[in-house]
């Protein structure tokens, strides 16, 4: 009787199917990552703009851009706020609430998450907790 030295039938699916699980681990641990650095993400981004928001309404008279798009044009001064205005983490363009007073910075920033449906609670906004 010849000893090849081989692997056994029985060790080889051993293997694959131990190496199958270690992947699977490694994927869904890795998709969990990943979405929650879209959030941070989008809160960042969230942030700037409404940085941005506070000097425009500093260098223009208390009053308050009626949109984002505002805030990538000139204004009378030559400014720009914001070198280009980017969609969020999955691809949908922010959205913006003005102030409803030109003393009150009751403005509103958010991103529709990643479903990109408003008003439920994937949406990110300053005060998403992460």
């Amino acid at each position: 009787m010849s000893n090849n030295g081989g692997f056994t039938l029985i060790e080889l699916i051993l293997v694959t199917v131990i190496i199958g699980i270690l992947a699977g681990m490694v994927v869904i641990n890795y998709g969990g990552f990943q979405q929650d650095a879209k959030m941070r993400a989008a809160k960042g981004d969230i942030a700037t703009l409404g940085q941005a928001i506070d000097l425009y309404v500093l260098h223009n008279d208390d009053q308050y851009p009626q949109s984002l798009e505002e805030l990538a044009q000139p204004d009378s001064t030559d400014r720009v706020y914001v070198k280009e205005l980017k969609n969020d983490p999955w691809g949908n363009p922010y959205n913006y609430i003005p102030a409803t007073s030109a003393k009150r910075a009751d403005y509103q920033i958010y991103s529709s998450g990643p479903d990109g449906v408003e008003g439920n609670e994937d949406d990110v906004t300053s005060s998403t907790e992460i």
